[in-house]
């Protein structure tokens, strides 16, 4: 019985994603920014339960959002993927597998055929071990022997790019949240934001983007729960960083 659900979620998460597809897309139009939020697994402290909703309501104050949340992860096998502008990776597949090969192959000829890319805060650490192309893919993942991050609290963010369409009209923030310290790789990056630790006084990148392929890809370590995604400036950051992902212009200046 247990093989047998194993093997039924992935096509369950499937035809929701297909259903999901079905309803935005009678009611799409040319300047409708489509986004599958792709959640349900995460480390325990992370309440992706709270975090997704919020993070569809931040994205949706910009009308040409359409935002779909699908709590499964598996969902990033299904061919429909290809319906959305973005995919947005908020989850961790904590202490079990990731989505498998046919997953990750679907997500990577996404992005490589066109399709946005956004991670946000842990999804950095999605396939640990499982999937080494998928930090080529982001462009820098969460490495677990290092320090993971400075201790929960209130920090500057420092804009280093504000010309970028991702960070353009915003400037340096104060924000609370975790600071991440523990991303690695070695692929090209557009560094757009960064912090410093205040516990080794390095910086560390906060926001930065990638192509891939033809894709865009981008990924923020902001976002620990709530409070993190809603306070200060980030709001914006994230609507930006998704809109660009997308290939579409920022929101107009409010």
């Amino acid at each position: 019985m247990k093989q047998q659900i194993r093997f039924w979620l992935p096509g369950l998460a499937a035809f929701v994603l297909l259903l999901c597809w079905m309803a935005t897309s009678a009611h799409a139009d040319t300047n409708q920014i489509r986004v599958l939020i792709v959640t349900g697994q995460d480390w325990p402290g992370h309440l992706w339960r709270e975090t997704a909703p919020a993070l569809r309501q931040l994205l949706e104050q910009d009308k040409r959002f359409a935002v779909r949340i699908v709590e499964d992860p598996h969902a990033l096998d299904s061919a429909t993927l290809t319906n959305y502008h973005v995919a947005l990776l908020h989850f961790q597949n904590w202490q079990q597998p990731g989505p498998g090969v046919a997953a990750r192959e679907n997500l990577r000829r996404f992005v490589e055929n066109g399709g946005g890319l956004m991670s946000v805060h842990f999804a950095c650490g999605a396939w640990q071990g499982e999937w080494p192309d998928f930090a080529n893919i982001i462009g820098r993942v969460w490495d677990p022997k290092l320090r993971g991050h400075d201790p929960r609290g209130k920090f500057t963010v420092q804009i280093v790019d504000r010309e970028h369409a991702v960070t353009r009209g915003l400037k340096d923030f104060e924000t609370d949240d975790e600071l991440y310290t523990c991303l690695v790789g070695d692929a090209p990056i557009h560094l757009l934001a960064q912090a410093k630790s205040k516990v080794d006084h390095r910086d560390y990148p906060m926001a930065f983007t990638r192509d891939y392929g033809k894709g865009r890809v981008f990924l923020t370590t902001l976002g620990h729960d709530v409070k993190a995604f809603t306070n200060s400036c980030v709001p914006q950051l994230v609507r930006q960083g998704c809109a660009w992902a997308a290939g579409k212009p920022p929101p107009p200046s409010r």
